[in-house]
């Protein structure tokens, strides 16, 4: 009976992946781009949204995985969130902003594994695999976005234009940073100062001219592949 639901959940797993991937794109893009700016405005319900899409975003990941490593990840990465989100009603503080990044950073990084060996495996590309692709580049910003708020909580000042403290608007400013920094835009609002940050301003802007580029190629060659 044990081997049947085994069998049962991998053919479920296998037949409802792709929409699931497109699923989370879209709740990511939520999360980043409509929930994340809104809540720094100060509307609480974007708050309470924000965190079921965070666990929106661990239960499609754990469903695509059947690894115990990464279920162990993403446990770790709701407990955080949660007790984030408890200690942030009951005694704001800093810590909670460490809580969270390490949410963020743990969910980002199961996010690419997952998500980047389903979009990058052999066999015909399809619509959603380009919409994983989309996911991935995605979550490599939120990665970041963890990144710099450690990097911005462990040195003071390490960015100018921008404060790292246990505020609504902190998640947003993060973000936005995160993004003008791997598509290369340049404001110059927000700037790294400290050595640290702008290494790893540097890093996330090499990613982010390398994926594209990395990304058609592979998705050229499974195209050709899938056809031969």
């Amino acid at each position: 009976m044990s081997t049947q639901n085994i069998t049962g959940n991998g053919n479920l797993r296998e037949r409802y992946s792709d929409p699931v991937i497109s699923i989370l794109t879209v709740v990511l893009i939520l999360m980043l781009f409509v929930f994340a700016p809104l809540q720094a405005l100060g509307i609480a319900a974007f708050q309470v949204l924000d965190f079921v899409s965070a666990l929106v975003l661990i239960g499609g990941v754990f469903f695509l995985s059947a690894s115990h490593i990464v279920a162990a990840a993403l446990l770790t990465a709701l407990a955080m969130a949660v007790w984030a989100a408890i200690a942030r009603l009951t005694a704001p503080s800093n810590f909670d902003v460490y809580l969270m990044a390490g949410a963020w950073f743990t969910m980002s990084v199961v996010l690419i594994f997952v998500v980047g060996r389903t979009v990058f495996a052999p066999g015909r590309v399809n619509y959603h695999r380009i919409v994983g692709a989309i996911l991935v580049y995605l979550s490599i910003a939120a990665t970041f976005v963890a990144l710099f708020t450690f990097v911005g909580l462990l040195i003071p000042k390490a960015f100018s234009g921008m404060r790292f403290e246990d505020s609504p608007a902190l998640a947003s400013e993060v973000i936005y940073f995160s993004f003008v920094t791997l598509t290369s835009t340049g404001y110059g609002d927000i700037f790294p100062v400290h050595p640290v940050a702008r290494s790893l301003c540097n890093f996330e802007t090499i990613l982010g001219q390398l994926y594209p580029a990395t990304l058609l190629a592979r998705l050229v060659s499974l195209e050709i592949e899938g056809r031969r």
